[in-house]
């Protein structure tokens, strides 16, 4: 038997599986969907996925998404770290009535693993990945990874 990715360990603990996931690679071969970033500003602000709209996590609020984008029939993926926030934003976004919701599997830890790209503020490419805490950022193989403090960016 094959042992469990990290990934798949680490969202059979925290998540309930309320939201289906999207694997990295359905997700680039998507043409038309909505991407939200359920992160912490300061994570966002470092990178996220291509055209990525961010909405939070602690201080998610569903009002802060156009409604135009929410009630298009287009495909909502919400990702954040690894994949736990990302459910608990689609489960909110489940009950304001949207459809055709997936959870990002692993995240923006997985997505950039796996080599796809990431991008800074001004929407250039770059390696940096937020890393959130020095726990979570072992999961993050590939990149080069930050931590911000209120004060400053630790990089490693």
């Amino acid at each position: 038997m094959l042992a469990q990715s990290p990934f798949h360990e680490t969202l059979d603990t925290l998540n309930i599986g309320s939201i289906e996931y999207i694997q990295p690679q359905e997700l680039n071969d998507l043409k038309h969907v909505v991407i939200l970033d359920a992160r912490e500003k300061a994570e966002f602000e470092v990178s996220h996925l291509k055209n990525a709209i961010w909405v939070g996590y602690s201080d998610f609020d569903i009002n802060r998404i156009e409604s135009s984008l929410l009630q298009e029939k287009k495909s909502i993926v919400v990702y954040c770290s690894v994949g736990a926030r990302s459910e608990d934003v689609g489960e909110k976004l489940k009950e304001a009535g949207c459809a055709n919701i997936k959870n990002l599997f692993g995240g923006i830890f997985l997505w950039k693993n796996l080599g796809y790209p990431v991008f800074d503020t001004k929407n250039k490419q770059t390696e940096k990945v937020h890393a959130f805490s020095k726990e979570w950022g072992l999961l993050l193989t590939n990149g080069d990874k930050v931590y911000t403090t209120k004060k400053d960016t630790i990089e490693h």
